[in-house]
């Protein structure tokens, strides 16, 4: 009687979670961005986050938690009940903090869990035209012959633009300095007008003063040629074989959320990301969508994040913690 009834309660759950799964979502969703309202990641959620609602039929609600180099948002992610109910918008530098950070109040490989790979945003290698050169190569030998006096320029010290320079220092076995600003739009400037040599910032912001000769664009930083520059080579192409850098930006859910919730949000939000009308409107933006599992995605993050160890350590790079 006892196993009968043992049986009974056991189907009887499993059916419960079944229908809870298949009535996922039966209120609003928070999306959070752990940034200021109008850069990359949150204009990207924002698209997503107006067409999930529809697809959803509940109001998805981006909530921007800037701080902390984006720790105050995806630790508020990270501690959400783990119910589909809240996600996070998440891209590199998250990965990156784990290397930056002697401590932090959450673990970025096992207090999430992955939805979705959901696009990226490569750089470009601009110099000013004081600089002789018109190829990755032709930069290397300079930088060889100037050892320690070209400086290129960050958003910030660990941020991807910043390790940008710091693995193409490596890789290219070259000795050049860095120079942290406050952000791109205090970096260009200098950049434009000399005082700095070299940088990685997105084709978007580059081209307008490539276009009138403040600039010269050498390279892209992903492993393909990207549809935004196709005249420019791949630093990869150049002479530096794996060399790929940029900002990517991904969905996570926390640790234990249901499978057949982040089943259903990464088939929702892989439709959204893989609309020929949201692919040519990010686009424009630099940022090329390419949707994937749940399981590529964590190879992904994963591998990115030992990656990263690696330049971080060799680079002596830290953050205050």
């Amino acid at each position: 009687m006892k196993r009968v009834v043992s049986v009974f309660v056991g189907a009887a759950l499993a059916f419960s979670a079944c229908a809870a799964g298949a009535a996922y979502p039966e209120r609003p969703i928070r999306f959070i961005v752990p940034t200021t309202p109008g850069g990359g990641a949150d204009t990207l959620a924002r698209q997503i986050a107006t067409r999930l609602s529809e697809r959803f039929n509940q109001q998805v609600v981006v909530d921007n938690r800037p701080g902390a180099n984006g720790i105050t948002g995806v630790d508020a992610a990270a501690k959400a009940n783990p119910d589909g109910y809240t996600i996070l918008m998440t891209f590199t530098d998250h990965f990156v903090n784990p290397s930056l950070y002697k401590r932090l109040p959450f673990d970025m490989s096992n207090d999430f869990a992955p939805v979705i790979f959901v696009g990226s945003l490569p750089f470009v290698l601009a110099i000013n035209p004081s600089v002789q050169a018109s190829s990755v190569q032709e930069l290397i030998n300079v930088a060889r012959a100037k050892p320690g006096q070209l400086n290129f320029g960050s958003a910030g010290t660990g941020g991807s633009v910043h390790l940008a320079g710091e693995l193409f220092k490596a890789m290219a076995k070259i000795d050049i300095t860095h120079v942290p600003y406050k952000g791109t739009g205090a970096a260009i400037p200098d950049l434009v007008g000399g005082r700095i040599q070299l940088m990685f910032p997105s084709a978007i912001t580059a081209k307008p003063f490539a276009d009138n000769g403040r600039l010269k664009l050498l390279a892209v930083t992903s492993l393909k040629r990207s549809p935004d520059v196709p005249h420019l080579p791949t630093v990869a192409e150049s002479g530096i074989p794996g060399f790929d850098v940029g900002i990517w930006y991904g969905v996570l859910v926390a640790a234990r959320t249901p499978a057949d919730v982040v089943k259903r949000l990464n088939a929702e939000i892989g439709r959204i990301v893989g609309a020929d009308e949201l692919k040519a409107m990010m686009m424009k933006q630099g940022v090329t969508l390419a949707p994937g599992t749940p399981e590529q995605f964590r190879a992904f993050y994963t591998a990115e994040m030992k990656k990263w160890a690696k330049v971080v350590k060799d680079a002596n790079i830290s953050a205050v913690n």
